[in-house]
């Protein structure tokens, strides 16, 4: 079964956006793990896209979520959750990247918004791709972070065995 969204790599996604650009959408890029998808995600990535008129999603390789996130991390591999990310009717385009930071893929895509969760930002830590999302003319929109959905706290859940 093939999903409904893309799943580009940098050269595809990069030429997308080009031509995106170029008929006057507006591009919209966010990133992360997206690591057992969970209410959170599919609501900060269905305001990601209604930023603009179409939303790739940097997707964090296997390597990339076990060195940020720990050992035993990712519990869904990249495969699998780039599928599921391009099934969700918010999503356009996914992209898998293989480094530390999205600043790669934002030089390469040029967003003209790049969204990030309310967990960065003012008053937060400071995403490292802004440099290069204002160096080419874009804006971060951070967008609100809703509490007790995250990955790792789900997981947490799950082993205290609380939920039941």
């Amino acid at each position: 079964m093939e999903p409904q969204g893309l799943i580009l790599d940098y050269d595809d996604a990069a030429r997308l956006s080009g031509q995106l650009k170029q008929v006057g959408a507006t591009v919209v890029l966010t990133n992360g793990c997206f690591d057992l998808i969970h209410r959170g995600h599919v609501d900060y990535l269905r305001q990601a896209r209604a930023l603009g008129d179409f939303l790739f999603v940097g997707l964090n390789d296997d390597a990339m979520v076990r060195q940020l996130k720990g050992p035993g991390r990712p519990i869904l591999d990249e495969t699998d959750r780039a599928f599921m990310l391009a099934e969700l009717r918010s999503v356009d385009a996914v992209v898998l990247f293989h480094e530390p930071t999205a600043e790669r893929l934002v030089q390469l895509i040029k967003p003209d918004i790049y969204a990030k969760g309310g967990d960065w930002g003012p008053g937060q830590k400071t995403p490292p791709e802004v440099i290069v999302v204002e160096q080419q003319g874009g804006r971060v929109v951070y967008l609100p972070y809703v509490s007790g959905r995250s990955t790792s706290e789900i997981l947490e859940q799950v082993r205290r065995g609380v939920g039941d």
